[in-house]
């Protein structure tokens, strides 16, 4: 009886958060282990879909980068990076849209429809929703920078009550042009802002954003964000995180969350809990 006490407990706790949040467009970056664990892609399609019917509207951005790489491998075809983002040739392009769109996107909407969800994959490239330019063709090639997103899309597919699942891939704009390879994370960003999510959540393997005692940041403004890159308390890996986070919060998002995806449910003890678990970011 006690055990059974406490669970309602955890479900009142819940409740205001799921009241706030019911109608809500969530993002949600889905990457790292949490993409790769076949026990964390369970949970995570377990969090989706309480989130979606208890009148969430999550939307998921999904990466790819480590099964390009290997893909390229076993391929023997060449890939660098430069500056953390991969040279995208013709030849590496037609890999990242084949795993992104043809592999990843359709194993977790396949997924996320066998948990009783009701999820579409889509591209970038799919009406043309996410257009984009070369970020700088002479040294990158076909990675590119978003320029425009078409939000009516999307729009219409969560009204339809639709589960949005986007491949971080942008059409060119010249007719036949293969389309541009987007890092995941700020792709996230841009659809959040096009779409008017109130949040946008990015699944890492970090806790959060950590200070120089490796302890966890909870709340972090614009302004403390900026002062932590400068001083090189942000670095690496984390930067682009961070960026993207406040790409989304400058488009008018509420909050930006980065939490530690290796973490089972992570999303619920985020999103429904009065603590949290990872790091959010919000504007002032």
């Amino acid at each position: 009886m006690k055990t059974k006490i406490e669970t309602v407990k955890t479900l009142l706790e819940a409740l205001p958060f799921i009241k706030e949040f019911r109608k809500e467009i969530v993002v949600i970056k889905y990457g790292g282990s949490a993409q790769t664990s076949e026990e964390l892609k369970e949970k995570f399609a377990e969090d989706i879909l309480l989130m979606y019917l208890v009148g969430i509207k999550p939307v998921i951005v999904h990466g790819g980068g480590k099964k390009i790489t290997d893909m390229l491998d076993a391929l023997s075809i060449d890939t660098k990076f430069i500056e953390g983002q991969r040279v995208t040739t013709k030849e590496v392009m037609r890999i990242v849209e084949m795993i992104l769109s043809g592999e990843i996107n359709k194993e977790i909407v396949s997924l996320l429809n066998s948990h009783g969800a009701k999820a579409i994959g889509i591209s970038g490239k799919d009406a043309h929703f996410i257009s984009a330019k070369a970020k700088d063709f002479s040294r990158w090639g076909l990675t590119g920078n978003i320029t425009h997103v078409e939000a009516s899309v999307i729009e219409n597919l969560i009204r339809e009550n639709f589960i949005p699942v986007i491949a971080p891939i942008a059409a060119g704009e010249e007719m036949g042009h293969p389309g541009f390879n987007i890092n995941a994370d700020l792709c996230a960003s841009y659809v959040a802002k096009a779409i008017g999510a109130n949040k946008i959540i990015f699944l890492t393997d970090t806790p959060g954003v950590l200070n120089n005692d490796k302890e966890l940041f909870s709340t972090l403004t614009k302004e403390q964000v900026e002062s932590l890159k400068a001083d090189g308390t942000i670095n690496g890996g984390m930067v682009p995180k961070v960026d993207a986070c406040l790409e989304a919060i400058d488009g008018g998002v509420a909050k930006a969350h980065i939490i530690d995806g290796r973490l089972e449910h992570s999303m619920l003890l985020e999103l429904f809990t009065s603590e949290g678990i990872g790091t959010q970011i919000v504007k002032n």
